[in-house]
C-alpha cells in the first residue's frame, strides 16, 4: 500500500469504530468522549505500528514519545478531532491521519466519519465554482479569535461557525467555503492532515504571517494557519499583517 492508502485505510477503520459507538446506543453514555478518544487511538496506533512498523507517530492520545524529533518520518493523528462535537452528535467532527516526511505535511486522510467522508492526498483534484461575490470563511463555532473576526470584515466575509479543524478545513477542499483562518492555538495533529490533504487539492496553507507550516517540532504547539483558495491568500496575510501588532 502506498502511503496515502494507509492514511485512507486508517481514517476510514477509525471513522467506522466511533461511528460504531454512537450505533451501539453509547451516545448518552457521559464516559462516550473519553472512549472515543482511546478507542480511536489504540486502533490507529495498532494499525499504523503494521502497516509502517519503522515509522514514528504522534498523536494528540498518546504519551509523546520525542525520539520522533530524530526521525524523518512521523505520522501525526488527532483519532477524533473535535471531541465536543462527537459527544453533541453533530456531523463536525473529524479523524486525522496524517504524515510528515522531514518537517513537510506530504500525505493525510481526514474522515468527516457522520457525513461517511473521507478525503485524502491521492484524490483527484476537485474543481471548484467560481469565486462567490462575498467568501464564506468558517470559523470556530465556539471561539473565533479577534484576528479571524478583523480578517472577516476587512474581507466583507461571510462568517460560517463549524466545529472541528479538519470539517472546516474539508469545507474549503469541497468549495462550501473559500476561507479557513484560525489563531489563538492549536497542536500539529490539529492540522497536520488537514493541510496535507488542502496543498494536494491546490489550496494555499500557511502560517497567518505567511512562513511554511512546519511539522515533527520537539513543541508541538502550532498557533496559528491560514487555509484558502489561492484567490484569497495575499488579501488575507495582509489583512492579518495590519491586525497583528
Amino acid at each position: 500500500m502506498t502511503d496515502a492508502e494507509v492514511a485512507r485505510s486508517v481514517a476510514l477503520q477509525a471513522a467506522a469504530l466511533l461511528r460504531n459507538l454512537c450505533a451501539a446506543g453509547n451516545c448518552i453514555d457521559t464516559d462516550l468522549k473519553r472512549r472515543g478518544d482511546a478507542e480511536a487511538n489504540a486502533l490507529i496506533l495498532d494499525l499504523l505500528h503494521a502497516a509502517r512498523p519503522d515509522d514514528f507517530v504522534l498523536s494528540e492520545e498518546a504519551v509523546d514519545d520525542r525520539t520522533r524529533c530524530a526521525a524523518s518520518r512521523v505520522w501525526i493523528v488527532d483519532p477524533l478531532d473535535g471531541t465536543r462535537e462527537f459527544g453533541e452528535r453533530r456531523e463536525d467532527w473529524a479523524v486525522h491521519i496524517g504524515l510528515a516526511i522531514d518537517g513537510v505535511p506530504v500525505t493525510g486522510a481526514v474522515a468527516l466519519p457522520a457525513a461517511h467522508r473521507v478525503f485524502a492526498t491521492d484524490d483527484p483534484r476537485p474543481v471548484w465554482p467560481p469565486l462567490p461575490a462575498r467568501p464564506r470563511m468558517v470559523v470556530s463555532r465556539t471561539r473565533a479569535h479577534a484576528i479571524v473576526q478583523h480578517v472577516a470584515e476587512t474581507l466583507g466575509a461571510e462568517l460560517v461557525p463549524m466545529g472541528s479543524a479538519g470539517a472546516k478545513a474539508m469545507a474549503v477542499v469541497e468549495g462550501k467555503a473559500e476561507i479557513y483562518l484560525h489563531a489563538g492555538g492549536q497542536y500539529e495533529w490539529d492540522n497536520c492532515a488537514p493541510v496535507a490533504v488542502a496543498l494536494a487539492a491546490g489550496l494555499h496553507a500557511s502560517r497567518i504571517d505567511g512562513s511554511p507550516l512546519v511539522y515533527n517540532c520537539a513543541d508541538p504547539l502550532l498557533p496559528d494557519l491560514l487555509i484558502c483558495r489561492p484567490e484569497y491568500a495575499e488579501a488575507v496575510l495582509t489583512a492579518v499583517a495590519a491586525t497583528v501588532p
